[in-house]
């Protein structure tokens, strides 16, 4: 019984990490690259998603109690994981290491990152161009952004490899090696989306 549960956990831990969390970090990251257009582009996406119906049903439902979720189980997957070196080859077995430490990195940024933005909303602050220009004012928080947004980035592409393989989509070695280059490829994509977003409230 035991055991069921915890394949049960596992596996939704798995597919929430894709949909809907990964899918609403894609959004966020290109509503984030908007910034590169200019601040009335920035702010004009940014109010968009503010103002979409049954916003606070969707945030709820569709991004914060599925994050909590992955989160909380995560943490406790990171800090039970043996080392998989029997399982897997030394390329792999370091993805392995570094989807924990990237996991538990990446928590730290999205509850900091939480704090300074939606709870600042929640208080009465705009979350506008200018906030963020302000946050990437201190070079510290630019370093950080950057360690954070490349953790989060990584650890969703690195976890949907790990999707793929769980859930049966890809079961050969040679379809484990084509995802490795495709997740691989998502990471870099995704990275520069998020580092020109940075640097274009710099």
């Amino acid at each position: 019984m035991a055991d069921n549960r915890e394949f049960f956990y596992r596996r939704l831990h798995s597919l929430l990490g894709v949909i809907p969390v990964g899918l609403f970090l894609v959004q966020h990251l290109v509503v984030n690259h908007f910034a590169t257009r200019g601040e009335e582009a920035f702010n004009n996406a940014s109010h968009f998603m503010e103002n979409l119906p049954f916003r606070y049903l969707l945030e709820a439902f569709i991004i914060f109690l599925p994050l909590l979720f992955h989160a909380i189980y995560g943490l406790y997957i990171a800090f039970t994981a043996k080392n998989n070196a029997g399982r897997y080859g030394f390329f792999r077995n370091w993805m392995f290491f570094l989807q924990r430490v990237s996991g538990v990195i990446t928590l730290v940024f999205i509850a900091w990152h939480v704090w300074e933005t939606r709870i600042q909303a929640m208080l009465g602050a705009n979350v506008d161009y200018q906030m963020m220009a302000d946050i990437f004012s201190n070079p510290f928080m630019i370093g950080f952004y950057i360690v954070g947004v490349i953790s989060t980035v990584f650890h969703f592409a690195n976890g949907l490899w790990s999707f793929c393989v769980s859930w049966g989509i890809t079961i050969s070695p040679r379809s484990q090696r084509i995802m490795t280059f495709v997740t691989m490829g998502i990471f870099v994509a995704l990275s520069i989306v998020g580092l020109r977003a940075i640097f274009a409230f710099v």
